[in-house]
């Protein structure tokens, strides 16, 4: 039992741990103060910036979805879909719809991005099989492609009945 009136005896390492976690709170609450006045303004939330029509285009080989991955989910948050028009890419944002084209035929697709990949060296795309056979890549399962961004205006415009 202790008396009140003792001080407590500590291990070395005992006190090397504790008095490394005061620190650490002593740091950690130098850099939380309120920003001071006349400094530069906090750092707003860069908003994600979808790529227009008529934005770079990307090169490159392009694979599509092996049909074991229908019903997964996506790095959206969605289920992927064969049927669908979804597409992976590696840093455009989610949503980013893709006018395709397969340079060998000069068959073209409008596909989203939902997904991330492909994580395959020399591949830009990865499309959903629906999307492969209207390009006309299915039976090599690897294209060379261009793709371009374009907007939701020009997909409704080529998408009307004339």
């Amino acid at each position: 039992m202790l008396d009140s009136g003792l001080p407590i005896l500590l291990s070395t390492g005992m006190r090397k741990i504790l008095s490394s976690l005061a620190l650490g709170l002593l740091l950690a609450g130098c850099g939380a103060g309120a920003p001071q006045l006349g400094g530069p303004a906090p750092a707003q939330a860069a908003a994600v910036k979808r790529p227009d029509a008529g934005g770079p285009a990307i090169a490159g080989h392009a694979s599509y979805y092996a049909t074991f991955f229908h019903g997964r989910r996506m790095a959206n948050g969605q289920r992927f879909d064969m049927a669908s028009n979804s597409a992976a890419h590696r840093s455009l944002p989610f949503g980013t719809m893709l006018k395709v084209t397969n340079t060998a035929n000069g068959r073209s697709a409008i596909v989203v991005v939902r997904d991330r990949g492909p994580f395959t060296r020399g591949r830009v795309l990865d499309v959903s099989p629906r999307i492969a056979g209207e390009l006309g890549m299915k039976g090599t399962g690897v294209a060379h492609v261009v793709a371009r961004p374009v907007s939701r205006d020009m997909v409704e415009l080529a998408e009307a009945p004339q």
